[in-house]
């Protein structure tokens, strides 16, 4: 096994009643940012892999299905610290980029994955042990923001793992800037909004390992460290 730190791939839905979460994105967000017991957590991600089965074994096609599948993967990924785990989502995350290429989501959730192999392993580890590239996965984020719009989810999360890989990233800060003041006109762009706004002013006072400590916990999945 491999650790693995596989964040995102993103939680690019509305948050309804968090304590009552019905579709498996829905779960997928209370795993990523409320359970913090991770025996709960993998109970969760099967449940949502079991819906995104049901659901592929009538509509093979459907897009919501497969990024809630594949984020399942990646989290489990991390979870478990399982290699083939995390190939498994990148494989899943390339196909439905694949399919659309301006999908932001989808294109979001594969550079997160690149992103987040680079934060845990290093660059060398982790292109060797799972093919993640930093540049891969910057090219992805910043297609995502391209095709995401005035919505504070995509640089809040681009700035997260750019201050997480290094707290004096640049466009990282600024990232952060534009996400703690762009639109969040759904709940999960509010709640990456707010977390945007935590680091914007941890990033004033200029103290790098605050600020790289704090990117890596306001991340999906940051509370299991």
């Amino acid at each position: 096994m491999m650790k693995f730190f596989m964040p995102l791939a993103l939680c690019l839905v509305t948050l309804p009643g968090i304590a009552q979460a019905e579709s498996g994105r829905d779960m997928l967000v209370q795993t990523a940012f409320v359970v913090r017991d991770r025996s709960v957590a993998l109970t969760q991600l099967a449940g949502v892999e079991a819906a995104a089965a049901s659901t592929l074994a009538k509509a093979p096609g459907d897009s919501e299905a497969l990024l809630s599948r594949a984020m399942a993967t990646s989290y489990r990924a991390k979870l478990t610290h399982s290699r083939s785990e995390a190939l498994s989502a990148k494989a899943q995350f390339e196909a439905l980029v694949a399919k659309n290429p301006h999908d932001a989501e989808a294109l979001a959730a594969l550079g997160a994955w690149h992103l987040s192999a680079v934060k845990a392993l290093g660059a060398l580890v982790a292109r060797g042990g799972l093919g993640a590239r930093k540049a891969v996965g910057l090219d992805a984020i910043d297609r995502a923001l391209a095709a995401g719009g005035d919505r504070a989810l995509f640089p809040g999360i681009a700035g997260l793992l750019r201050l997480a890989i290094d707290p004096g990233d640049a466009r990282g800060a600024a990232l952060i800037g534009q996400a703690a003041h762009a639109g969040a006109a759904t709940p999960v762009d509010r709640l990456i909004q707010r977390r945007a706004a935590q680091l914007e002013l941890v990033l004033k006072g200029g103290n790098a390992k605050l600020i790289q400590a704090l990117a890596n916990r306001l991340l999906p999945l940051g509370q299991f460290g």
